[in-house]
């Protein structure tokens, strides 16, 4: 049995097996006949190049969509999400990470506003064989037969906490989380989830989902982009431009840092107030967790207007496999605590958040 861990999000679908991981973008495409897939020198990564056929269908996944199709899918509508793209992305991952016929136990997570309504669905979506055609750079088709065995869906930000309090062998190496109570704010793409965890019990009353991801001030900085350019762009082509802030359009230069510093700082502050509201009878919070790609974004906007002791994630790392990575450890804690996994080894594709 392999144990793996699927992040299906809005703006990245992340996965994990334990020894490596893999990043791409959750965009669907239409998949066509392309005389040449990768890089011109022959460069490619794993997670660049990814085609698959899945009932009936064929898709490009991720930057293989973005890249080569004409027609190409991506939400913020979150029914729309796991009714036409959450198999798919989760499936695409796994085709990736696991072999043909090799009983796979399966941990996923779902933010808090959405976990009650759509849970029992994800499980039902993901669980059981699911025969993928995964075409690989040179065109070659490999048939591949998923057999997903077991399927845990968790509160999305607690795979953060899980991976700070659960070591590589899915046993307790932090018990300060155990004993202590926390607060998570797990930033996303579309979403913000706010989760309070006393000694490791769920808290309704502090936790909650709002809309206040990255992809907030993403359509602000495409609104001011489309009134000096006349163009139109998609908010998943954003990702680099806002990161190195600058952006060329049609040849010409458009500087990004102004505008990101000043709509990342308000959506930092209405992160803040909501925590205030939300957290007002929480006062005896220990620590604050921020988390996801979004949290190591806005970082060093949102910690100082958060009072507490704050803990972010390490710049050194990729905070938009926080929850993945807990999710993994998780499976490890309940389904084969005390086995050893070889080294991890990271596979990025895209870049933050």
């Amino acid at each position: 049995m392999e144990i793996l861990a699927i992040d299906i999000g809005f703006g990245f679908t992340k996965a994990s097996n334990g020894s490596r991981s893999l990043v791409f973008k959750s965009i669907l495409g239409e998949a066509k006949e392309i005389q040449f897939k990768g890089g011109m020198l022959g460069e490619n990564t794993p997670g660049e190049n990814i085609q698959i056929e899945l009932d009936g269908t064929s898709y490009f996944v991720g930057e293989m969509a973005e890249r080569q199709s004409n027609v190409r899918s991506f939400t913020l509508d979150q029914a729309q999400f796991f009714g036409s793209f959450a198999k798919q992305l989760a499936l695409a991952a796994a085709a990736q990470m696991v072999n043909s016929y090799t009983p796979v136990s399966l941990v996923t997570g779902l933010p808090i506003g959405y976990y009650r309504e759509y849970k029992d669905g994800l499980v039902k979506l993901l669980l059981g064989d699911h025969k993928v055609v995964l075409i690989n750079a040179n065109g070659q088709p490999e048939e591949k037969v998923i057999k997903i065995s077991n399927v845990r869906v968790i509160p999305q930000p607690f795979g953060s906490l899980f991976n700070l309090m659960l070591n590589e062998v899915g046993e307790l190496g932090n018990k300060r989380y155990v004993r202590e109570k926390t607060g998570v704010i797990d930033i996303g793409f579309k979403t913000s989830d706010f989760t309070v965890a006393d000694r490791m019990r769920y808290s309704e009353r502090g936790s909650r989902t709002t809309d206040s991801g990255i992809s907030k001030a993403f359509s602000i900085i495409a609104d001011k982009l489309r009134e000096k350019s006349n163009v139109n762009i998609e908010l998943f082509r954003l990702y680099e431009a806002v990161d190195q802030g600058v952006i060329k359009i049609r040849g010409k230069e458009f500087d990004l840092k102004g505008i990101t510093d000043q709509v990342f700082g308000q959506l930092a502050k209405a992160i803040a107030s909501e925590v205030d509201r939300l957290w007002t009878d929480d006062w005896d919070i220990d620590t604050i967790v921020l988390t996801g790609g979004g949290g190591a974004v806005l970082a060093k906007y949102l910690q100082p207007l958060i009072s507490g002791k704050v803990v972010a994630v390490d710049p050194a790392t990729d905070a938009r496999l926080c929850n993945v990575q807990g999710y993994w450890k998780f499976g490890k804690h309940v389904w084969s605590r005390g086995v050893v996994q070889p080294p991890a080894q990271q596979i990025p594709a895209g870049s933050k958040p």
